[in-house]
């Protein structure tokens, strides 16, 4: 009875640990300094903004392409040259960029990276920004 136990929760950690391994491997945070690095050097970088248009025309990273996060999945084509090219997700606080990384990912997007602190640490730093309106 107790080699079962052991061995039910040997096999339990296994998948634990196998679960959160590719999480850190699709969800690697970038830092404010290492984006701007990237897009300095001119390294092949696509930064998407998954805020609606009305935030992203009031400030957005330079450089940035909007698609919102409810839109993505219809306007995947846009993005079909960068399944594999560095993406970097941002929204305001991180919630919208998650469920963009999840499509992204499902839809066969091998290098995506989330900008951590996403926009509101990228304005509170006073960081560049681009304003539409």
């Amino acid at each position: 009875m107790t080699h079962i136990l052991v061995k039910k929760m040997a096999t339990t950690l296994v998948v634990a640990l196998a679960i959160a391994t590719t999480w850190q491997v699709s969800a690697k945070d970038i830092s404010q300094t290492e984006l701007q690095q990237v897009m300095k050097n001119d390294h092949k970088v696509v930064v998407l903004d998954v805020r609606t248009v009305e935030e992203f025309e009031e400030g957005h990273i330079p450089s940035a392409f909007n698609i919102p996060h409810k839109e993505l999945e219809a306007r995947l084509a846009e993005l079909s040259g960068a399944k594999n090219t560095q993406v970097v997700i941002y929204c305001r606080s991180g919630r919208r960029a998650e469920v963009a990384r999840q499509v992204l990912e499902k839809s066969g997007f091998n290098q995506l990276d989330h900008l951590s602190g996403d926009f509101n640490e990228w304005s509170s730093n006073d960081l560049p920004i681009i304003k539409v309106k």
